[in-house]
């Protein structure tokens, strides 16, 4: 048990250092961390094998809630000491882009993660915590959009962020950037006027764009604008990648129509899963994404793994798979085959004619 979450530890906060020495020598370092953050992950995913059981931990120390916290807090110092580090050039002309590259890689998949799962805590600082994060990231929104949106139309046509069969991710990208944006208001909006709140001081959008440019503003006052433009160029890698996230993870799944109107219920079956073990550990079990839908309000650290029976298995760790979706023509080669081979024996059993009765005993044949 200790060791799952001390590898939950080392996994997502061990770049931090690597990646703050590369934003403030370059050299070897920035080097060094773009390669953990890349080559390292995917050699540990692969190699590593089925080092841990499908299952999650069902009880764990308080360390385990501890952690999100403490990479929140990491997040903040880390985000603003690279913002000024590359916008005064500090790396230098050769350290300049692998360090840029390594800090966005670790804003776009751990500090996204941490802010996922601090949304969906129980007390209400944690998730304040978490929006602040997203806000950073100048995503705040999504701390709306996420749990009002998504959540509840996932696998739907009205979720903006569920990508059709056959849809790049660079459509994707539009559709659900917009798309979350105004259904996050119209949910907010609708909240604030059944609780009685009018006006734009009590409604939460005006809190994130508020919050953007205080953000921004910090960056301004750090290193100018370099430092402004730093971070909108951090917040953009690490928006797409969260946008990645949801494209990889809900690819062409959906739910079908059991009733007119009625939709089935969600399940495990609505969200692709990858059992990699180390960038499960450094992305707090984010992979493990249709226990998460399952049960929301479940810590990080009790997520377990369906059976590739019951759910859809990705053939490639979560961030190898962004990487190839990338490419649309070599995502719809890798994975239409597959969502094909899914939805198949799903398809049969929905247009399969119900079994005959049995004249004497009224019960279908088989039951």
């Amino acid at each position: 048990m200790w060791g799952r979450v001390i590898l939950f530890a080392l996994a997502s906060l061990g770049p931090v250092p690597l990646i703050a020495a590369g934003a403030a020598w370059g050299g070897l370092w920035a080097h060094a961390a773009f390669l953990a953050m890349t080559l390292l992950v995917f050699l540990l995913d692969e190699g590593g094998g089925a080092l841990f059981g499908r299952e999650g931990l069902s009880t764990f120390p308080r360390i385990a809630a501890a952690l999100p916290v403490a990479l929140a807090l990491a997040h903040f110092a880390l985000f603003w000491f690279v913002i000024a580090a590359l916008a005064r050039g500090a790396p230098g002309p050769w350290g300049w882009l692998p360090a840029f590259l390594a800090a966005a890689l670790w804003f776009g998949q751990v500090s996204n993660a941490n802010a996922h799962e601090l949304i969906h805590a129980r007390d209400r600082l944690r998730r304040r915590l978490g929006v602040l994060v997203y806000v950073s990231l100048l995503f705040g929104h999504h701390a709306s959009a996420h749990p009002l949106v998504h959540h509840r139309h996932v696998g739907t046509p009205a979720d903006p962020n569920s990508a059709r069969k056959g849809q790049s991710y660079y459509s994707f990208w539009r559709q659900a950037w917009i798309g979350s944006f105004r259904a996050g208001l119209a949910a907010e909006t609708a909240r604030c006027k059944a609780a009685g709140r009018r006006g734009l001081l009590g409604h939460p959008y005006t809190g994130y764009i508020a919050g953007a440019l205080a953000a921004l503003g910090l960056s301004w006052a750090l290193a100018g604008w370099a430092g402004v433009a730093v971070h909108f160029a951090l917040a953009s890698l690490a928006q797409a990648q969260l946008l990645m996230s949801d494209y990889v993870q809900h690819y062409g799944l959906r739910r079908r129509e059991v009733a007119p109107g009625r939709l089935e219920p969600v399940s495990p079956r609505h969200s692709w899963n990858a059992p990699h073990w180390f960038s499960s550990h450094m992305m707090l079990n984010a992979p493990r994404h249709s226990d998460h839908h399952a049960h929301p309000l479940k810590p990080y650290p009790a997520l377990e793994l369906p059976e590739e029976r019951a759910a859809p298995t990705l053939p490639y760790s979560l961030p190898a798979m962004g990487m190839i979706a990338l490419w649309p023509r070599a995502w719809r080669r890798v994975m239409d085959r597959r969502l094909a081979s899914w939805e198949a024996p799903a398809e049969s059993d929905r247009r399969a004619p119900p079994a005959p009765r049995d004249a004497g005993t009224g019960q279908r044949a088989g039951a």
